[in-house]
């Protein structure tokens, strides 16, 4: 996303594959008891945060009791098909588009209208099967986990543990939420159900994708940035996944420089493989650390540049808030930068909302393989893992 002066952003306005619906967690075993030592570590957390360790004491555990859940799930998964995914606790459903392991041309030509230098020219890379969301996660399905009703809101301390141990009676409770919103996340552009949820931290998306395994029982993440342009791109090699002249067919963006909000999901046509959104509408958080050297010094096979630092941090597609088309490239690398998150008074500041960043989303998928314990809690703690450090701040492109 490039950072442009426009005006302030605070004021503008499967499985259905013959796998049932798994329960959640605390119904398959409504005895379990809550561990005494997570109550004791949330205490700490509310009296003492260490500003370096933003990760509940309790998270190693809680991830490997949802790991635990997510083996036997998989061990009885069955074809690579689209699926319609269900949410328990609220019954929205959303979309799932299948894509098979494929090696595909990451990055862009030299000769490529509104290249980059942090774009390598072509390299083929290999993406393992994956499903991906065939849109933005909507305010229908983040809401419930980021605006909880006043039945299931419960105070949570800095990190996102509860801050009255005893009123999280829930296996679900345990696991980070956000603090409470400090400016209405979409800034008065709309909250209905199908408008892509914003304004979230790359850590608050992947606690998100922690919640929604947890209840469904099938591992969810954000897209590496290998996987979001392979699915972007959908088997073409040009810009854009489909002719440069046809964009505002595919694109919610903004070429008048006169939009002030984003559409609802699937307004515009969606790319080859039946997936909406890719570019533009809102730009969409990936998994991975920002380097200009990444895809020099990563694998051919799943790359996943590990970030190190809280910023800079992958993101991709564009959004309703770009004017030059060259910023929704398949290829174009956006990163994040503090002067998303610039208003909020408060000091630390919140490791959940953005409060200068109403244009950034996400998507979520599910890897057909179930990686490692270990990747399972990187992949949900990365955001909030490396809160300070010596970054490296690019400037704003």
């Amino acid at each position: 996303m490039t950072f442009r002066k426009k005006a302030n952003l605070a004021v503008r306005l499967f499985l259905s594959l013959a796998i049932p619906s798994l329960l959640p967690i605390e119904a398959a075993d409504p005895k379990a008891e809550i561990p005494p030592t997570w109550g004791a570590s949330a205490k700490l957390d509310r009296g003492g945060w260490v500003r370096a360790q933003p990760t509940p004491t309790h998270e190693r555990e809680l991830v490997a009791r949802i790991y635990a859940r997510l083996k036997e799930a998989h061990a009885r998964q069955k074809d690579l098909d689209d699926y319609t995914e269900t949410i328990p606790s609220t019954e929205t459903k959303f979309d799932l588009i299948a894509l098979p392991e494929e090696t595909f041309r990451m990055g862009s030509p030299n000769q490529e209208k509104g290249r980059n230098a942090d774009e390598p020219g072509w390299r083929d890379v290999t993406v393992s099967a994956f499903w991906i969301g065939k849109h933005e996660v909507t305010w229908a399905e983040f809401s419930p986990f980021s605006m909880p009703s006043e039945k299931d809101k419960l105070a949570r301390n800095y990190n996102g543990s509860p801050r009255d141990p005893e009123e999280a009676t829930r296996w679900v409770d345990w696991i980070s939420a956000p603090t409470l919103v400090y400016v209405p996340p979409d800034m008065g552009m709309g909250m209905d159900d199908d408008y892509p949820a914003v304004g979230m931290t790359q850590h608050a998306a992947n606690k998100y994708c922690q919640w929604l395994s947890w209840q469904t029982g099938r591992f969810y993440r954000l897209p590496t940035e290998a996987e979001w342009e392979y699915a972007c791109r959908a088997g073409t090699t040009g810009p854009f996944h489909c002719p440069v002249e046809e964009l505002q067919d595919y694109a919610v963006f903004d070429p008048d420089m006169k939009r002030d909000r984003y559409e609802k999901v699937g307004t515009k046509k969606p790319n080859p493989w039946g997936i909406y959104d890719m570019h533009g509408n809102v730009q969409e958080w990936c998994l991975d650390g920002y380097s200009s050297m990444a895809y020099g010094v990563l694998p051919k096979k799943d790359p996943w540049f590990r970030a190190t630092q809280r910023y800079p941090r992958i993101a991709r597609g564009g959004s309703f808030y770009d004017g030059d088309p060259k910023h929704l490239r398949s290829a174009h690398r956006g990163y994040s930068h503090p002067n998303w998150n610039m208003q909020p008074p408060q000091l630390p500041q919140s490791i959940w909302w953005l409060a200068d960043a109403m244009w950034q989303g996400f998507r979520v998928v599910r890897p057909v393989n179930l990686p490692s314990e270990e990747e399972v809690y990187e992949a949900w703690n990365t955001g909030a893992m490396h809160y300070e450090g010596t970054e490296v701040i690019p400037e704003a492109r």
